[in-house]
């Protein structure tokens, strides 16, 4: 038997036992009129559907990214492997398993990442930037280090959103400090870059595991531009920003999706509110590459994916 051995390496006739997520359950009736439980499990590799038959317990939907300890047996079924539950109960506080081997986590030092956003924060020239930039990041700290930046499409994992922003930052200083210095307010850029997903955290329900399951009633109808706006007109007024330099602000965040049949409520009308836009597409566009290079071989194109309306081609030569 083998003990939490990763899904994406199993083999039919394997043997296992360990801890994975409950990605989907559902109780179903088998041909014998015996209820079965229909599930798919899933670690930081990949998953795998599973059938635990004759069940009897009180599994479902609602239990959807949970822990759970199971033991089984791996099988091939129409070509695809599938795992055989023998045995499954939910983890408890007593239990022992590495967050890390059941969530895909983004592939960055976080508390380096974390550090240089706040000296890039603390490089700011304009005072009244900086100050809102401290203020705002001082607020959302603890989920801003942890949350994903969606559900799935691009930055999906565990500190999602850090990755995706503190790649925007350093495009945003190096467009500013060397490309465009005489067109952008470098200090009003790296604020608009920074702030412009933490509302994120409002838009968005999670896991026990802190995954992204689902939009929250306010993201549903309002949405993270809009809740970000608010937030930062709120905060913006209680520090005392004056209002020219909180609207500009405010515009950054209400346009940066582009269009509005993206999202945004307005589109941009500032050079940073045009650059933050086209940065948040590249590095969300970036990584949407990335994720999908991972299981294609070179030389070969993928399946049409659905965020970028086309499929793409992987020529490989980035691997050498």
């Amino acid at each position: 038997m083998e003990y939490n051995k990763q899904l994406a390496y199993m083999a039919a006739g394997d043997i296992i036992e360990g801890f994975y997520v409950l990605k989907s359950a559902s109780v179903r009736t088998a041909t014998s009129g015996k209820p079965y439980l229909n599930a798919v499990l899933g670690d930081a590799s990949g998953t795998m559907e599973a059938k635990m038959w004759d069940f009897s317990g009180k599994v479902t939907n609602a239990d959807e990214g949970k822990v759970v300890k199971v033991r089984g047996e791996v099988t091939e079924f129409r070509g695809s492997l599938q795992m055989t539950i023998r045995k499954l109960r939910f983890a408890g506080s007593e239990d022992n398993y590495v967050l890390e081997d059941l969530v895909p986590t983004a592939p960055i030092d976080s508390v380096k990442e974390m550090e240089y956003i706040q000296e890039l924060i603390a490089s700011m020239e304009d005072a009244d930037f900086r100050k809102i930039s401290e203020v705002m990041l001082d607020r959302h700290l603890a989920a801003f280090g942890k949350i994903p930046a969606a559900k799935n499409v691009h930055h999906s994992f565990l500190s999602g959103l850090l990755m995706h922003t503190s790649s925007m930052l350093r495009i945003a200083d190096y467009l500013a400090t060397e490309i465009y210095p005489h067109i952008v307010n470098r200090s009003l850029l790296l604020a608009g870059t920074l702030l412009h997903d933490f509302a994120k955290e409002k838009e968005y329900a999670y896991s026990e595991l802190g995954l992204v399951t689902d939009k929250t009633v306010e993201g549903m109808l309002v949405g993270h531009l809009v809740l970000g706006d608010e937030e930062i007109a709120e905060v913006g007024k209680e520090i005392g920003i004056p209002e020219e330099k909180l609207l500009l602000l405010r515009h950054m965040i209400l346009s940066h999706h582009g269009k509005p049949e993206y999202g945004a409520a307005v589109v941009p009308c500032t050079a940073e509110a045009e650059l933050l836009s086209n940065i948040d597409l590249i590095d969300s566009r970036m990584e949407i590459y990335a994720e999908n290079f991972e299981t294609m071989e070179k030389g070969s194109f993928s399946e049409r994916i659905f965020s970028l309306e086309k499929k793409i081609y992987n020529h490989g030569l980035q691997q050498e």
